[in-house]
């Protein structure tokens, strides 16, 4: 199973070109998991941008993978993996997310870059 983290979709809806192995993780939904709060931030993203119309859009192709709801079961271990890692509320709930589920994660996130069953891809300025 795999987790495309939000900096990785708000690149994929900017166009950029991704590694393939990124691509690959959004076209298999059978396999894509995408925590609720991703989906927040990347409609945020675009709503802050003034762009609604694309704020739905990236809302209702991201909702091709499984959506995954934060449960009393992920608040749990994300706020222990917040202390343990020192990430962020959303990071450690993806991350969570992905502990449960047994997922991988895809990110550019500096968060998530020494993290296990995590892929991290150094961004490129443009």
């Amino acid at each position: 199973m795999k987790i495309v983290d939000t900096s990785l979709w708000i690149e994929f809806f900017a166009g950029t070109e991704l590694d393939e192995s990124i691509l690959n993780a959004i076209k298999k939904k059978d396999e894509l998991y995408v925590p609720v709060i991703c989906l927040y931030e990347v409609r945020k993203k675009f709503v802050n941008d003034n762009d609604i119309e694309k704020a739905d859009l990236a809302v209702e192709i991201m909702k091709i993978g499984k959506v995954i709801d934060v449960d009393s079961e992920i608040a749990v271990l994300a706020s222990n993996v917040s202390k343990q890692f020192k990430l962020p509320m959303a990071d450690s709930i993806i991350y969570a997310t992905a502990k449960i589920y047994n997922a991988e994660i895809y990110t550019q996130d500096r968060h998530f870059e020494n993290l296990d069953n995590v892929h991290y891809f150094v961004k490129v300025d443009r």
